[in-house]
């Protein structure tokens, strides 16, 4: 086991690592920026390294200074977390170029599999069901429009670099594909210096499931069932639960499955997620993407399999096997998440940072709190506007949905200008159309523009009063 870890990351994800790590006897480094000097994770890690000004590009995104950091600290292994650095294949063989274990999959994974492209033709390879569209990337837009022809409208346009809903152009109508088509290349070179694309065909009513896997580095794949992402505003999830509802087995056995042969094809190692768009009027499931390290709804996975996926992920990198079988893996009852993010949903989700003057995160049995907000703690304008993630825990999904609305509820976050989703979220979760698992990925659009019938909506004036206690950061 490793004697001290360096967390290459910030806010709520920073904080679950270095306690990971803390259960199983592991000494922390945290780095943070100019602005962050006041982060839960400062004050927690055992050290705590200064790395440059707030812009992300000159602190948490810059590979020197987090090298320098845990050289400097004696760090003898990096864990990334999730965003910044975290599926960067150069990032992770100039790791291994210090002698430093990087906490995630093999260079060569995580480049092959971060170019969509590759990916698709990798799982492809493997037998994992695809959504047609091109194999390669696409030179002009002549040959994307013959892919058009070939599989039919409508489509959509994907960066090969993309990634967190960016670099993507839904087409519906020929005509618009030409410009949409040079639009989306230009906006891929200008986010990620790279303006390959592919076309695939678009679903217009699908749901965005994924699977869990973790793999060691002696040919150990498993799966711990799946998890439905599909409430998203502009491709980014707010919600998410597992079990899929409405699922029928044998998908959620054969999506499992293919998560498997995908990642044993790949030679991944460690904690990854096959992502999978599933059409409930067709029964088929296709291949989407893979994400290369830890994500986000980690925890709903945790709460339904009683499995520690970050320590998961740190024993493998230390050498160590998987601790179970696929045939030791339970799942029990549900778990729902949402994602509190200090924006503003009256105003199309606008980041909404400040001081926050009250923050009591809610309590109660089965309720879990990640975040690394605290009164008094300055949310930086500079970062993603993830404050906090709300899990819980019931026996089944109904269940779970009233006591996540309970908690949504007893949320207080407040400050001058802050402004936070929990409201807009207690209003999803009690929607009929989510209630009854029958949502697709435009479940959000349809309750902002108030087309889903009869939504309920939060009545604020009858929230309960908030319980006499303050959160710390240690315990937040």
């Amino acid at each position: 086991m490793f004697e001290k870890v360096l967390i290459a990351n910030r806010g709520e994800i920073a904080l679950r690592v270095a306690r990971a790590a803390r259960e199983l006897g592991v000494r922390t480094v945290a780095v943070y920026s100019t602005v962050d000097e006041d982060s839960a994770v400062v004050r927690y890690a055992d050290e705590a390294v200064r790395i440059g000004p707030g812009p992300a590009k000159r602190s948490y995104l810059s590979m020197p200074a987090v090298l320098e950091a845990a050289l400097r600290t004696g760090a003898d292994a990096i864990h990334p977390g999730y965003g910044f650095l975290s599926e960067d294949a150069y990032f992770a063989e100039a790791v291994a170029a210090e002698g430093i274990t990087f906490i995630g999959p093999p260079p060569e994974v995580i480049a092959m599999l971060g170019d969509k492209v590759a990916a698709r033709a990798a799982m492809a390879g493997a037998g994992v069901p695809m959504l047609p569209g091109s194999l390669r990337p696409l030179r002009t837009a002549d040959e994307a429009k013959a892919v058009v022809d070939e599989i039919g409208l409508p489509v959509i346009i994907k960066a090969a670099a993309g990634g967190g809903g960016r670099g993507m152009t839904v087409v519906r109508d020929e005509a618009d594909f030409v410009r949409a088509y040079r639009e989306t290349v230009a906006t891929a070179q200008q986010l990620f210096g790279d303006g390959r694309v592919y076309v695939e065909r678009y679903l217009e009513k699908a749901r965005h499931v994924e699977v869990q896997v973790l793999a060691d580095s002696y040919g150990g794949v498993i799966h711990l069932g799946e998890r439905d992402c599909s409430a998203q505003r502009r491709h980014q999830k707010l919600v998410e639960e597992t079990p899929a509802p409405g699922l029928p087995e044998a998908v959620r056995e054969a999506m499992g499955q293919a998560a498997v042969r995908g990642a044993r094809s790949a030679g991944y190692v460690g904690a990854g997620t096959f992502e999978f768009l599933y059409d409930p009027r067709t029964g088929d499931f296709h291949f989407m993407e893979v994400n290369c390290r830890i994500q986000v709804e980690h925890p709903v996975t945790e709460m339904v399999t009683g499995v520690d996926l970050v320590q998961e992920q740190i024993r493998i990198a230390a050498g160590e096997p998987l601790s179970l079988l696929q045939s030791d893996v339970r799942l029990d009852g549900a778990s729902v998440e949402a994602r509190i993010n200090v924006e503003d949903p009256d105003r199309n989700f606008v980041p909404a940072p400040g001081l926050l003057t009250e923050f009591v995160p809610p309590g109660g049995p089965f309720v879990r709190v990640d975040t690394h907000g605290y009164a008094g703690y300055k949310v930086p304008a500079d970062y993603d506007s993830l404050l906090a993630k709300l899990v819980v825990w019931a026996p089944d999904r109904r269940q779970a949905l009233a006591r996540l609305r309970r908690a949504l509820e007893e949320f207080r976050i407040s400050g001058p200008g802050v402004r936070t989703t929990a409201g807009f979220l207690a209003e999803l979760v009690a929607d009929p159309v989510f209630a009854a698992g029958e949502h697709s990925t435009s479940i959000v659009e349809d309750v902002l523009a108030g087309r889903v019938e009869e939504p309920v909506r939060l009545d604020r004036r009858r929230r309960p009063a908030p319980p006499p206690t303050t959160a710390l950061p240690e315990a937040a």
